[in-house]
């Protein structure tokens, strides 16, 4: 273990140790490496402090040669959220895929795979999976990133998930607790509320976090949402009902609890991350995560005051402060004496045959049926109508299946197409008849995500198809929209693998 820096107290070294900061770079800021050395027990990675898988196995290194416990945790949910792989998309499909093909086995071999990559590059605390039902279909932020609208499906696909990541010597955070599901809000920009009774949280949202609990989810993370029916004042990440009450009272569980990013504007922009921070830890958090958007040592050393400060003044016993503390070590200490598993050569295709099952092929009746289709033989063009991303899957992943098709389509051409400005359908039909002069001849492939969500993107589509009946439609999203187009590929997300599997049947590399 490493010796903490001398002179600081034990105060201020809980402090530090209940918090999981982010930071810019590729390599550890000396800001980051001294906190490290005075209690720091917790590092956060986004996509901006990765590069390669070597480069990543050289920044843990470097941490661990300041701290030799510390906990490396990172968002790589696979799917559409990816760290490890923000500038190429993701080797794995995401939840909603894996829930698609409702194979537990499968979501175990994935899961475990992903958390051997993870291990192998130093990383050993994953914030995911994602537990939450997808009961709001017009959901901003969870969508994909859920196994689905199905509570049962939902629960047991993220029990898989848990075992296969943490067989990997990976700690599962299990989140967004209570669950994220039934809202029409994204908590990075506004404090959702869930309207649901307590006798429907009960059934529907808490079961999947029972199953997790019960498979031995080493964390779980809190959900940044009010839920009147459990507490109507403070949201879930500040609720001594919901963390306290609920999650260690009702639901037994005795891991760790670890915030969602406090600088969301849910908490940040109603009670500060300074006050939220304290309330939270109150509550019954044990560790606070920020770093997403504030990575920064001021950060840090706010965070870590306003704890000091709120001990003194009495507003946080110190008591709970090192309960806390005390449970962040030990999740350390678990991850620590975790072996890493052999490399695997026969996991690492896994994500490819996952996405390959979980592709939904539809060809149009008016057609004659599946058999009507005949893969294309010419280069396509590719027209992405592309939504605004949310901060969770971020703008910098590539998606769509352009980048695949040009390799089995050598000549591909592609071209994104937003709302824009318009008012009403008019955004839509613009992009529709944009997308059409910029196709000429070629036939079109138009790929959508979250059709349903997107009244422009539905008129587009309605443009493409009156002019162009043949175009062929890939909905990368939830595909709750009724499929059309001469043939409609339903991916269940917009991973890179997702985006190879569509391309193989469009090109008539496999059969369907």
């Amino acid at each position: 273990m490493t010796t903490l820096a001398s002179g600081t107290d034990t105060l201020t070294r809980d402090a530090l140790t209940v918090l999981q900061p982010g930071f810019t770079g590729t390599t550890a800021p000396d800001w980051l490496l001294r906190r490290l050395g005075e209690g720091l027990a917790s590092v956060g990675l986004f996509g901006r402090n990765i590069a390669s898988p070597g480069q990543l196995a050289a920044l843990t290194a470097q941490l661990r040669a300041e701290r030799d416990d510390v906990l490396v945790a990172i968002d790589e949910e696979g799917g559409d959220v990816t760290r490890l792989e923000v500038r190429s998309g993701s080797s794995f499909p995401g939840n909603h895929a894996l829930g698609a093909v409702d194979d537990v086995e499968l979501t175990h071999q994935v899961a475990h795979e992903l958390g051997r990559r993870l291990a192998a590059c130093g990383v050993n605390l994953n914030w995911a999976p994602s537990a939450d039902v997808n009961s709001d279909p017009r959901n901003p932020v969870i969508g994909v990133r859920s196994f689905g609208a199905d509570t049962a499906l939902a629960a047991r696909h993220t029990a898989a998930y848990v075992t296969g990541l943490q067989s990997a010597g990976v700690a599962a955070c299990t989140k967004h607790f209570p669950g994220h599901g039934d809202t029409a809000v994204d908590s990075h920009h506004a404090l959702p509320r869930i309207d649901i009774s307590a006798d429907v949280l009960a059934e529907r949202e808490l079961s999947p976090f029972r199953a997790a609990v019960a498979a031995g989810t080493r964390a779980v993370m809190s959900a940044h949402i009010l839920v009147p029916a459990l507490d109507p004042d403070r949201p879930a990440t500040l609720s001594h009902r919901i963390l306290t009450g609920l999650l260690r009272g009702e639901l037994g569980y005795d891991g760790l609890i670890v915030t969602d990013g406090m600088e969301m504007r849910a908490i940040a922009g109603t009670y500060g991350i300074e006050r939220g921070s304290v309330l939270a830890l109150a509550a019954g958090a044990d560790a606070i995560c920020v770093g997403g958007g504030l990575a920064d040592d001021a950060t840090v050393l706010r965070l870590r005051d306003a704890l000091v400060g709120a001990v003194r003044a009495g507003e946080l016993p110190q008591e709970r402060l090192a309960e806390a503390a005390d449970r962040v070590r030990a999740l350390a200490r678990w991850a620590g004496t975790t072996g890493r598993p052999a490399e695997d050569t026969q996991g690492t295709e896994v994500g490819l045959h996952a996405a390959r099952r979980a592709l939904t092929v539809t060809a149009a009746p008016a057609l004659g049926g599946p058999g009507a289709f005949e893969p294309l033989s010419e280069p396509p063009y590719v027209a992405a109508l592309t939504p605004v991303a949310n901060i969770a899957v971020g703008d910098e992943t590539p998606w769509g299946v352009a980048a695949e098709l040009v390799h089995l389509l050598p000549g591909t051409v592609t071209g994104s197409f937003c709302a824009g400005d318009g008012p009403g359908n008019e955004a839509g039909e613009n992009a529709g008849r944009a997308a059409l002069q910029a196709a000429g001849p070629r036939r079109i492939v138009a790929v959508v995500r979250d059709e349903h969500r997107h009244p422009w993107m539905a008129s587009a589509l309605d443009t493409l198809l009156a002019a162009r009946p043949d175009t062929i439609v890939v909905e990368m999203g939830v595909p709750q929209a009724a499929p059309r187009g001469a043939l409609h590929l339903a991916t269940h997300g917009a991973a890179r693998v997702c985006g190879r599997a569509a391309a193989e049947v469009i090109a008539g590399i496999t059969g369907w």
